[in-house]
């Protein structure tokens, strides 16, 4: 057993399951605020009672982000101790700014909202429900940081052994946090969009005159029509990034073997590595030139600019990339269709729409975990790029047997809890089903 590979899928498996959690809770954090800011204008009740429903399943997803979060940490010691060494100085720094002032931050206000209603003035409950938004999307932030040092590495030097912080804020603000900032952030807005959404229409199937699901869909489908086009643009954003600081990456992405002027945009192929061509190709002349650099004659550069041993997994990295852009073209494409909808007044009583939405509503989690596995796996064999490469960063100490024990024991632990918070959402939902 390869301990390199188990340990690779260990950390996958709790970071995979880990974030199911916090994209809808961001997503759900600006829902929250925005309802409660409508009951705070107009004072219908309705939107008081989504507050109430919507807070009581953010907690239950907050409280599993938390547990599961708590795990993937201890990773880092007892499976990655030599990585957790190298980097240590500059990897703390941002997790201790997301626990001081992102986690402490939402957790508080959090405990507003669930205790806090009925002893706080209306005012303040508004502010409470923005900083639990803003803190979600405060601990993002410097997680993002975290993870974007390790792909574009800044600010630092080699002391030793040890990579050490020579600039902070040039390693907060590394060549890619900021795109990959704003592009997730987006996407777990998405994310927590839809999943409201979904639930929106499921409870129009149910009860068709009922002004409590009409307000929760049309809320959220306002939020997603919003942030599913402006993917579009975070989306070619952090493209350019890419394209610019992790060329390589790009070039897998895209199936590009050779360096070249005028480097077409790729539809649809299959890489093949041995004979180093995509086959089955569906190109657009000149586009990636054209989107990258804005130039349709500009060289970009191809696989063969470093050697083969330093090339990602191609085929993984290359279909996730094009899966994640063929869904986000879906979700831009079903948000316009409910505001068309919405605009004929058909949006409420179209059966086969509101069942499209309700099955839609996992699609944003797939979405974002193909763009990590593209992300994470674009960059292999590198766990920081160019500097030191994921066989490197495991521990000495842990047996290979001791890791797959591991995953074993988590995969039903995350089972488990992941039957509970279905069981739980699915008991508030029925629940309010069948108040309305």
């Amino acid at each position: 057993m390869d301990i390199v590979l188990l340990s690779r899928i260990q950390f996958a498996l709790t970071a995979a399951f880990h974030f199911i959690f916090p994209p809808v809770t961001i997503g759900m954090g600006l829902l929250i605020f925005l309802n409660e800011y409508r009951f705070y204008r107009t004072g219908d009740e309705v939107y008081k009672s989504i507050s109430k429903f919507l807070i009581k399943i953010f907690a239950i997803l907050f409280a599993s982000g938390v547990a599961t979060g708590i795990i993937m940490e201890f990773q880092f010691g007892t499976n990655w101790s030599r990585y957790s060494e190298f980097v240590g100085d500059i990897f703390g720094s941002p997790l201790a700014a997301e626990a001081i002032f992102a986690f402490f931050l939402e957790s508080t206000f959090l405990g507003v909202l669930i205790f806090g209603r009925e002893k706080v003035s209306r005012k303040f409950y508004l502010l409470s429900t923005f900083f639990v938004f803003i803190g979600s999307v405060l601990s993002a932030f410097w997680i993002i940081v975290a993870n974007s040092w390790m792909q574009t590495p800044a600010g630092f030097e080699i002391q030793g052994n040890r990579a050490v912080i020579t600039d902070f804020w040039a390693a907060v603000f590394n060549p890619s946090t900021m795109p990959r900032f704003v592009h997730t952030v987006v996407g777990c807005i998405m994310t927590g969009s839809f999943f409201i959404m979904a639930i929106g229409a499921y409870m129009l199937i149910k009860k068709m005159e009922n002004e409590f699901g009409k307000k929760l869909l049309l809320l959220s489908l306002a939020v997603a029509v919003v942030f599913s086009v402006l993917q579009l643009f975070t989306g070619h954003w952090h493209a350019v990034q890419v394209t610019r600081t992790q060329p390589v990456k790009m070039a897998a992405f895209e199936g590009l073997f050779k360096t070249q002027s005028g480097a077409p945009m790729s539809l649809f192929g299959i890489p093949d590595k041995n004979n180093e061509e995509l086959r089955y190709p569906v190109l657009i002349p000149k586009m990636l030139s054209l989107m990258a650099e804005l130039d349709p004659n500009a060289e970009i550069k191809g696989l063969d600019s470093v050697d083969k041993s330093l090339w990602p997994p191609l085929k993984t990295t290359f279909f996730s990339y094009h899966i994640m852009i063929a869904l986000g073209m879906f979700f831009i494409g079903i948000t316009l269709l409910g505001v068309f909808l919405w605009w004929r007044k058909r949006l409420f009583d179209n059966l086969l729409f509101l069942k499209l939405l309700i099955m839609s509503g996992i699609l944003p989690w797939i979405s974002m975990q193909f763009g990590w596995i593209a992300a994470e796996v674009g960059r292999q064999p590198w766990i920081v790029q160019g500097l030191m490469k994921t066989r490197d960063g495991i521990s000495v100490v842990t047996t290979a047997g001791e890791v797959l024990f591991s995953i074993i024991l988590f995969s039903l632990i995350f089972i488990c809890i992941l039957a509970l918070v279905i069981y739980l959402i699915r008991r508030e939902i029925i629940s309010k089903t069948g108040e309305i």
